[in-house]
């Protein structure tokens, strides 16, 4: 590769989102792996962070500093819509500056949880119609996507869709989402989610007597559509999910209770101060790495958090997903344990229970069938891999010996 090429990468990254970050470490990863002579910083939504634990420059992605509270004042109002001018014209130069720009995973094409289209879709297509003024390739690489009811929002995504030059997608439910909103897909694939190809140990199999329960938590409010409703979704989800808990420690089962964002911290207190019990503990996970040691040293996973459920499956842990969106389905679907799916927005502890004890009896045949998926799920990724170096490296040396294993 020219010693010259510059590489972007772009999204809310270091803002507390542990999936997001994920998908940013594996990118980083099959770069310094593959093509080490790029140069790389990102436009971010926390530079600090990003700098620090990444060790590449970064820039924050909004000009105004409260973009993400709800501006009630006039002042504050006028701001976001200062904002939002200067924004252009910050991402236009951001933009112009690389040869590439990678948007790394994260349901950028979705609005599955509450968004308003002048947030972040405003972002990636200021993005993506940067890319396409000044010849800078900007690829969307294996994100997620889903049917959006709010015509603004939806008009924003597909049209970023569609000014990218190159996108995967993490499961088939995106792409025929993207085909539905009038994106051509026809030479779009589809991958396993990037956190797959982020190193791991392997889970060490059940314990006798039976041993601690991971149980991953969510600030669960309900998606786009579903605001009128809000405040009662996550009272059923947060009931539901404490009296599971409840039901597991009197079964004398240790439950480490596990999040995948800064906000789930409130649910966390929730629970705890609810089942007071020395069997209940609360991680305080950093990484997905993180979160990957402490599923490998579980029994069984009960998990909310799409990227909860990625890190589960990944080490080879039985899982049962509290389901929020279809993505998370198809997921479980994917990895062989599609039976084992309870609704995160109809929480029935009971009906939970049921499917956690048939899962917990199943856990032998489950580890091994997980074990054949996250293969395949490898060698995917490889193959995801390559097909980005021919997108948007076409001059590159291709001397691809599948190097990306020995950082997995």
């Amino acid at each position: 590769m020219n010693t010259s090429t510059r590489v972007g990468v772009f999204g809310l990254l270091g803002s507390g989102n542990l999936g997001n970050d994920g998908s940013l470490e594996a990118v980083l990863g099959y770069l310094r792996t593959e093509h080490p002579k790029a140069v790389v910083d990102a436009l971010c939504g926390g530079p600090e962070v990003v700098a620090t634990r990444y060790r590449i420059p970064a820039t924050r992605l909004h000009w105004y500093r409260g973009e993400y509270r709800t501006a009630s004042r006039a002042g504050a109002i006028a701001a976001k819509g200062v904002g939002k001018l200067v924004d252009a014209v910050r991402t236009a130069a951001w933009v112009r500056r690389h040869d590439v720009v990678i948007v790394p995973g994260m349901g950028v094409l979705e609005a599955t949880l509450p968004l308003r289209p002048w947030g972040f879709p405003y972002s990636l297509f200021l993005l993506c119609a940067s890319g396409r003024l000044f010849g800078t390739r900007v690829a969307l690489v294996g994100v997620g996507a889903a049917p959006i009811g709010d015509r603004p929002t939806r008009a924003l995504v597909r049209w970023s869709a569609r000014l990218a030059t190159y996108r995967s997608y993490r499961d088939t439910l995106s792409r025929d989402a993207m085909r539905a909103m009038g994106v051509n897909t026809a030479h779009d694939e589809v991958y396993p989610d990037l956190a797959f190809a982020l190193p791991t140990l392997p889970a060490p199999g059940p314990s006798n007597p039976p041993g601690p329960v991971c149980v991953g938590v969510m600030d669960f409010h309900g998606g786009n559509d579903d605001r009128a409703r809000a405040e009662e979704i996550h009272r059923r989800y947060l009931d539901g999910t404490t009296r599971f808990v409840r039901a597991l420690v009197e079964d004398g089962r240790p439950v480490r209770l596990l999040t995948g964002d800064d906000c789930d911290t409130t649910v966390v207190a929730a629970i705890l101060d609810a089942v007071d019990s020395p069997l209940v503990t609360a991680s305080e996970a950093a990484s997905l790495a993180d979160l990957m040691k402490e599923m490998a040293a579980a029994d069984t996973v009960v998990a909310a958090r799409y990227h909860n459920l990625v890190c589960a499956l990944k080490v080879g842990t039985p899982t049962l997903a509290l389901s929020y969106a279809a993505k998370s389905d198809a997921l479980m679907d994917r990895m062989g344990l599609g039976a084992y799916c309870h609704p995160a927005r109809e929480v029935d502890t009971d009906r939970l229970l049921e499917q956690f004890r048939a899962l917990e009896q199943k856990s032998a045949q489950l580890r091994e069938t997980l074990a054949e998926r996250n293969l395949v799920a490898t060698r995917q990724l490889d193959q995801q891999f390559n097909d980005l170096t021919a997108a948007l490296f076409p001059a590159a040396e291709h001397t691809h010996t599948h190097a990306l294993r020995k950082v997995r």
